[in-house]
């Protein structure tokens, strides 16, 4: 019985060694080729870091920088200034143009989409907030539901209804939800649908009471009740 432990232990033993011999083996063998892909992904690695730190974070600074006038315009109101620039300042097209790799030029894309849309020209707003691509809380649900809008605006009221429901469905906040859920309701009620229209005004009453939205839901549920009796 001990003889036949130790006759295991020897075997283990040679079998070890004969694993460690191979890996050996393989390691002079390929020598060459395991320090060419260490090499490459140490070269991958200082590249993407210093093409962060030294080209990608300045052009983001220097294009925050270039569309602080178009902003402004934005916030006046002024959407052709803000998309175009005023011959001295750039506007949004031209920081998506120059700067589009970075932060501030994907964050142009929601700020031309938005003034396409308040300029009455719906396919380059759903164009433009198409491009824009974002994990904010506020700013994703507002970017599809502005697309809804377009939508609704170009008469596709399915497409419109689909983009309200993404976007209340995105993020269960108070400044977002209750909006686009109220529109998705009167786009519900206006298709004959008044009792799933009815579900998203009481939703909105029980769950958002204290928004603008809530507190001016009880018309809108009573007249999906009253249109569900008649």
């Amino acid at each position: 019985m001990a003889n036949n432990k130790k006759n295991q232990q020897v075997d283990n033993l040679t079998e070890v060694e004969s694993a460690l011999t191979k890996s050996e083996q393989f390691l002079e063998t390929n020598q060459k080729l395991i320090a060419i892909v260490i090499g490459a992904i140490v070269v991958v690695t200082v590249g993407y870091l210093g093409l962060n730190k030294f080209y990608l974070e300045p052009r983001s600074t220097e294009a925050q920088d270039q569309m602080f006038m178009a902003q402004t315009y934005f916030e006046k109101d002024s959407f052709n200034l803000a998309l175009n620039g005023d011959g001295n300042n750039p506007g949004f097209l031209d920081i998506i143009d120059d700067y589009g790799s970075t932060d501030a030029g994907n964050l142009a894309n929601y700020y031309a989409g938005v003034s396409y849309l308040n300029m009455g020209q719906y396919d380059n707003a759903i164009d433009y907030l198409k491009k824009f691509d974002t994990d904010d809380l506020l700013l994703g649900p507002i970017s599809v539901g502005a697309q809804g809008d377009a939508h609704l605006e170009l008469g596709k009221t399915d497409k419109a209804l689909s983009l309200y429901t993404d976007a209340y469905k995105m993020n269960d906040n108070e400044l977002t939800a209750p909006i686009y859920m109220l529109k998705a309701g009167e786009l519900l009620e206006a298709s004959n649908k008044q009792a799933e229209a009815l579900k998203l005004y009481e939703t909105i009453k029980q769950k958002y009471p204290e928004t603008n939205e809530g507190r001016s839901i009880d018309k809108y549920i009573a007249r999906a009740k009253a249109k569900m009796n008649s």
